[in-house]
């Protein structure tokens, strides 16, 4: 179902697109992460995935790379430690940061879910050739970079 708007055809199209964009976004995500625990958010599972791939980072780098604000951050942040995947430690070189760091329990927590992300991704992409994939990357980073 495409937009109700009736305005010039380029607000159409526009419009049309974006609405097809969040739907496939949304539902694409609604199955990859369908086999997260219930008790994990999918920003949560970004930053353990962060954590893990990138190691230790500052409350305020993971906040950025996860498009995020501080204060959502935060209270995130505030539920893997409670859960015991994460801990924080002040920067020993510059105090006023916080670094989160995984714990051995939320390492060992991501490496055995990570793979079953990946299998998921992996299938639902399945339905793009791989020029397709590059084309729809490239696109996405287009639209996601505009200032």
């Amino acid at each position: 179902m495409g937009t109700r708007h009736r305005g010039p055809i380029d607000e159409i199209n526009a419009l049309n697109a974006f609405i097809k964009l969040q739907r496939a976004a949304e539902s694409v995500s609604a199955r990859v992460h369908a086999v997260l625990p219930p008790e994990l958010t999918i920003t949560q599972f970004g930053v353990l995935e962060s954590l893990h791939h990138i190691g230790p980072l500052c409350q305020s780098e993971l906040a950025e790379k996860l498009l995020k604000s501080g204060g959502n951050l935060t209270l995130v942040v505030d539920n893997l430690e409670k859960a015991g995947y994460v801990l924080r430690e002040r920067d020993p070189a510059d105090r006023r940061f916080v670094v989160v760091k995984l714990t051995p329990k939320g390492q060992t927590f991501i490496t055995a879910l990570f793979p079953k992300v990946v299998a998921n991704v992996t299938r639902e992409m399945a339905t793009l050739s791989s020029t397709e994939l590059s084309d729809l990357g490239r696109l996405c980073k287009k639209i996601g970079r505009q200032a």
